[in-house]
């Protein structure tokens, strides 16, 4: 796994040169509850920073999950499709939404590290 980011929309992303692999934290699968949908981008979409890129049903409410850098997906978790509890289960390890390629790997400034991110949680 490489360097892990977070955002304040509680997305985490793992970059390794300029491939990233993107996901919800373990706190926002935990508001979410129980995952009955996730819908994810094909390859090939563009995505840009801050906005939808994926979306996940819960049985309180469906929400977006947004790009936390620009790219290129590479790769959407199909078994997602078969198996969307995989966000409850392993929300930071299998159930990864989207892989992509940055487009402007400088965005990753404004994302915080591990420890920022469990301060601003624990802020909420």
């Amino acid at each position: 796994m490489g360097t892990v980011y977070f955002s304040k929309d509680h997305e985490w992303i793992s970059v390794e040169g300029t491939a990233a692999t993107v996901g919800i934290t373990d706190y926002a699968q935990a508001q979410l509850g129980d995952i009955v949908f996730a819908e994810v981008p094909a390859a090939g979409t563009k995505v840009e920073k801050g906005k939808e890129a994926a979306v996940v049903e819960s049985v309180k409410a469906a929400s977006d999950v947004y790009a936390p850098v620009s790219g290129e997906v590479t790769e959407g978790n199909a078994a997602l499709t078969d198996d969307p509890s995989l966000v409850n289960t392993a929300p930071e390890g299998d159930g990864w939404f989207f892989k992509l390629t940055l487009s402007d790997p400088s965005e990753l400034d404004g994302l915080m590290d591990e420890a920022a991110y469990k301060a601003f949680v624990d802020s909420i």
